[in-house]
């Protein structure tokens, strides 16, 4: 049993990234989706009780955000996985452009996300991170996390 939360600021592939990775084995618990935390959590809860492997695609900015999931998953028994995303504001703001206009996220609000983004640690619950980032073909990168960004 596998918990992965995302990290990283909007347009930055998280999702792409679970599609192509993830889609066959894990559920994805995403709040663009579900639209409410109380519907996050009922899903939350019940990938926790049918031991159902699972990715919180959310931005999760900060140690709070993460908090909100970790101490369940372990209580749980989960392995718990980081991914934090490369978050360079600028190729954020140009991917976010190329998204239908419906899924387009206002300028501020990457930007808000971004100044409150916090770097995980392995301190927080995490049994492994990873750093991820967009190739120069669009190919994701995966590194095993140095504590630096």
């Amino acid at each position: 049993m596998e918990a992965l939360i995302f990290i990283g600021i909007q347009a930055t592939g998280k999702s792409t990234f679970y599609l192509e990775h993830f889609f066959k084995t894990h559920i994805r618990i995403n709040l663009d989706m579900l639209k409410t935390r109380n519907k996050e959590k009922i899903l939350f809860k019940a990938c926790l009780d049918m031991k159902q492997s699972f990715v919180i695609d959310n931005t999760n900015p900060t140690i709070e955000d993460r908090q909100r999931y970790i101490p369940a998953i372990k209580e749980n028994k989960f392995r718990t996985v980081g991914y934090f995303f490369q978050s360079n504001i600028s190729d954020s703001l140009k991917r976010n452009l190329t998204r239908n206009r419906k899924e387009q996220i206002v300028k501020e609000g990457i930007k808000a996300t971004h100044d409150k983004l916090q770097i995980p640690s392995l301190k927080e619950g995490f049994d492994e991170l990873y750093f991820v980032q967009i190739g120069k073909d669009n190919d994701f990168i995966i590194k095993e996390w140095q504590n630096e960004v």
